[in-house]
């Protein structure tokens, strides 16, 4: 006796079937991501959000990859290989100027404090910024540091012409200053501090030349990066992640070694100790400030950012620049009360 369905089963086949379809169209979007160096204490708060679930309920899956350098990210982003990323601005606003036709645009602030320096030994002869004239600096050629150089050295009157520059790979800046194959690095503080400490050259040992405390005080540190094009056609999900982001933020604030725990299951030769101090570096250097006390996270203020981009302009030389408001949008902040540090 051959098997029928009932009628109204028949008659409701179609939307069965159609089902997984409309269960796949409503998954949440994929954003992938990119800081702009390697996965270590600083970007932990990243890594701690995925785990603890806040882009998933923001309305958003993540893919988080490492970066290779400030000046890299506007190469990539313009390349589509990322859908937004973290980035210094000065790298970023010298791209947007070389580039006029550029589609990027930033939606966060995420380091108010600027990282960049230039180390020296501690034991050597350079004992103050004027002394890095005609000296050799080492460097991988897209680090946020080398790029931020010559608005550092415009402001403390050092020719930049006199600057031996030793491009090399990033795991091997640190090595040459150890080896004295150079004369100083330069990079974030909170990756050469601690990966020279790793190679037992201690922070005493260490002569740290902070750019914000040598003329450059009022430039930004790291901003939450994307395109205009992926802007207006996935609003929701760029709104996602800066929330997501902001969110990650504030609580690895108050929870840093669970967000450590979360870098070290994703990165499994973290080394703890030293990724802890890192992060603390970042967290108080960083992301604590007196701006972000009093405005929250995320905001860049235009007559602050104002002084940067003529700053990045006349160290380069550049032509037309990007005013503040071509440059960044505050519409996919949270509210202030979800911006604030605990």
């Amino acid at each position: 006796m051959a098997f029928r369905l009932p009628r109204r089963l028949l008659l409701g086949a179609p939307a069965l079937l159609a089902a997984p379809h409309v269960a796949h169209a409503q998954a949440r979007p994929t954003v992938r991501f990119a800081f702009d160096w390697i996965l270590n204490g600083p970007y932990a708060f990243g890594i701690a959000g995925e785990r603890q679930g806040f882009f998933r309920e923001a309305g958003v899956d993540i893919t988080i990859s490492r970066g290779f350098g400030s000046a890299r990210v506007p190469l990539d982003m313009s390349a589509g290989t990322f859908d937004m990323a973290m980035a210094d601005p000065t790298p970023v606003l010298r791209f947007m100027s070389q580039n006029p036709n550029n589609d990027l645009i930033a939606v966060a602030l995420l380091w108010d404090q600027a990282p960049t320096a230039v180390t020296v030994r501690a034991d050597g002869p350079i004992t103050n910024i004027s002394m890095l004239a005609g000296r050799t600096l080492a460097a991988p050629e897209f680090d946020g540091g080398r790029q931020v150089f010559p608005a550092f050295a415009a402001v403390n009157n050092i020719p930049f012409s006199s600057i031996n520059w030793m491009s090399v790979a990033p795991e091997l800046r640190e090595p040459m200053l150890v080896q004295r194959r150079a004369d100083g690095i330069t990079g974030f503080v909170t990756s050469t501090a601690l990966s020279l400490r790793a190679l037992g050259m201690d922070l005493p040992a260490q002569r740290i030349f902070r750019y914000r405390e040598h003329g450059l005080d009022f430039f930004y540190g790291s901003v939450l990066l994307t395109t205009r094009t992926y802007m207006e056609r996935n609003p929701d999900a760029v709104r996602a992640v800066t929330h997501g982001l902001i969110r990650s933020l504030r609580w690895a604030f108050a929870n840093r070694p669970a967000a450590i725990e979360a870098l070290r299951a994703r990165e499994q030769l973290t080394d703890v100790a030293i990724e802890t101090v890192r992060q603390d570096m970042a967290m108080r250097e960083l992301v604590d400030s007196p701006n972000v006390r009093r405005l929250g996270l995320g905001v860049i203020e235009a007559p602050r950012f104002q002084r940067q981009i003529e700053a990045v302009k006349l160290a380069y030389g550049l032509g037309d620049m990007p005013t503040p408001d071509r440059f960044y949008t505050d519409r996919f902040l949270p509210p202030a009360a979800e911006r604030q540090l605990g």
